[in-house]
């Protein structure tokens, strides 16, 4: 007997918690977002991270 298999794969639903590639594809874009925020406040004012947190 032979089987029968689907011809269209199930759509299934990502989570939205946990390591998945649609929390990854967030988390990098927030970064990428954070540290060019960072890189243009730097420009605007002279003043690098440490001098901010008040370190230097």
């Amino acid at each position: 007997m032979t089987e029968l298999k689907p011809n269209i794969p199930p759509k299934l639903t990502q989570p939205k918690l946990g390591f998945n590639d649609y929390a990854e594809r967030l988390n990098g874009r927030a970064a990428m977002v954070g540290f060019i925020i960072t890189l243009v406040i730097e420009y605007l004012t002279g003043q690098g991270v440490l001098t901010w947190l008040g370190l230097t």
